[in-house]
């Protein structure tokens, strides 16, 4: 992969700039209009103008993007995502992270609460919103369930979707009461925004550092057992049914999670789901000698737990396919696996993942992969986006399906280097992204 100071180029500021361009002789993929074929796209003034096989003579001298032999898709959404501003901005930074985003193809993300301090009032969601202005990548907070994310006492949800909540999570801790949970839901139903579940129970997860199975015992590591994940997401299921309201359950990782989220989806309850990268391409065995960048929560679990998560990908089942990307400084990694942090970054390399283990493999077809990493993520948080139907905005990117390229984390725009990827062979990357009709990222 080339070095991001070699070729790649940002275009700050280019956000206001709408002039007209045409995005020339691509694989256009649009699942929503049921489009697949090659053609050429045209954008003016922010919007999709339209699809032709001609260039009208009015676009003719203005910028083009030559997209032979190219992807070019709805623009890409990563709904989960930590950006650690404000509060550790020694890991990431909101134009740090927003770089790193455009730079795997992402025009938009949704940005979890647990910075320090948390997103659990309105400033502090209208800061965040503030401080991504001039990105090259759209931002949408997202708000604390619970103030402080002591799971305690509400946050006041209604005015952080006032100022521009997309949803609300405790991310990183699962609200361990019951009832606050339930006045949670019965308090989102009003505004229609899904609750984002972190599902997990400390008390059978407290300690541990790895899935629980055979590979931890073998390698002396206090293991996190799949049930941690699967009571509290039968709970949180149950909640949503009974209340009526929204749920979504992040980062699915167990077979036992899909399980209850596919019977829970017959049942008609309004539960949607996502799972990461790294739980399609990485089992526990994985984590060989204690590789802490291999260290997540949930942890990587089985080869059967792997399968399931990617037959409830196939099937619909989970909907969504976001990055969970939790960048940590060297000093929270280069340690013994007990100590270590957990969390991985994934904004620059999920693309290359989902074709390299899903699409290469005629696991899930462009069209699948498109619906799972922008159409369902504009679906769920009630985004604009996800289509490029005439007069849409016009976020767009063009992916490179045959370019090969290995993992090197010191080529990457995050500032931090904790992937799970680290050296290994992947296929397919973000070549281009648009935002707003104007090129904000070229690889160059």
């Amino acid at each position: 992969m080339a070095k991001k100071t070699d070729a790649a180029r940002f275009f700050p500021g280019s956000r206001s700039d709408i002039g007209p361009l045409v995005i020339k002789g691509g694989h256009v993929i649009d699942p929503v209009n049921d489009i697949d074929c090659i053609t050429n796209v045209l954008c003016a003034e922010g919007k999709i103008v339209g699809m032709t096989d001609e260039i009208p003579e009015a676009y003719e001298q203005v910028n083009t993007v030559d997209a032979a032999g190219m992807w070019v898709v709805p623009g890409l959404v990563d709904m989960h995502v930590h950006l650690r501003e404000p509060g550790r901005e020694d890991k990431e930074t909101i134009a740090s992270g927003t770089r790193a985003a455009a730079a795997g193809g992402f025009t938009a993300v949704a940005c979890m609460p647990n910075t320090q301090p948390a997103l659990d009032e309105e400033s502090k969601i209208r800061y965040v919103i503030q401080r991504g202005e001039n990105c090259p990548c759209r931002i949408f907070p997202i708000g604390a369930i619970t103030k402080g994310l002591e799971g305690e006492e509400l946050a006041p949800i209604g005015e952080m979707v006032g100022a521009g909540a997309c949803a609300v999570s405790d991310d990183g801790k699962s609200v361990a009461r019951s009832n606050i949970m339930r006045n949670a839901f019965n308090y989102t139903k009003s505004y229609n925004i899904p609750v984002i579940c972190h599902s997990e129970d400390m008390a059978l997860s407290q300690k541990g550092h790895m899935n629980e199975g055979i590979y931890s015992t073998r390698i002396g590591i206090r293991g996190i057992p799949t049930i941690a994940e699967e009571i509290v997401v039968a709970r949180d299921l149950l909640l949503a049914e009974y209340t009526g309201a929204r749920v979504h359950i992040a980062h699915v990782s167990t077979a036992g999670s899909v399980r209850l989220i596919r019977n829970a989806k017959e049942r008609g309850v309004q539960v949607t789901a996502e799972t990461c990268p790294h739980y399609i391409a990485l089992i526990d065995e994985d984590v060989g000698l204690y590789d802490t960048n291999k260290k997540m929560n949930p942890p990587l679990r089985t080869a059967r737990d792997r399968q399931a998560v990617i037959d409830g990908l196939v099937d619909g089942t989970i909907d969504a396919i976001a990055s969970d990307h939790a960048p940590h400084v060297p000093e929270e990694k280069d340690v013994e696996f007990e100590a270590a942090a957990f969390g991985v970054i994934g904004l620059e390399t999920s693309v290359g993942v989902v074709m390299h283990y899903l699409v290469n493999k005629n696991v899930l077809t462009p069209a699948q992969m498109i619906e799972r990493m922008s159409v369902a993520p504009n679906r769920i948080l009630g985004l604009a986006g996800g289509s490029l139907s005439e007069g849409a905005v016009a976020d767009i990117t063009v992916i490179d399906p045959q370019i090969a390229w290995t993992v090197d984390a010191g080529t990457f725009f995050s500032k931090s280097r904790n992937t799970a990827f680290q050296g290994m062979p992947l296929h397919g990357y973000a070549a281009k992204t648009v935002l707003n009709g104007s090129i904000v990222f070229d690889r160059g």
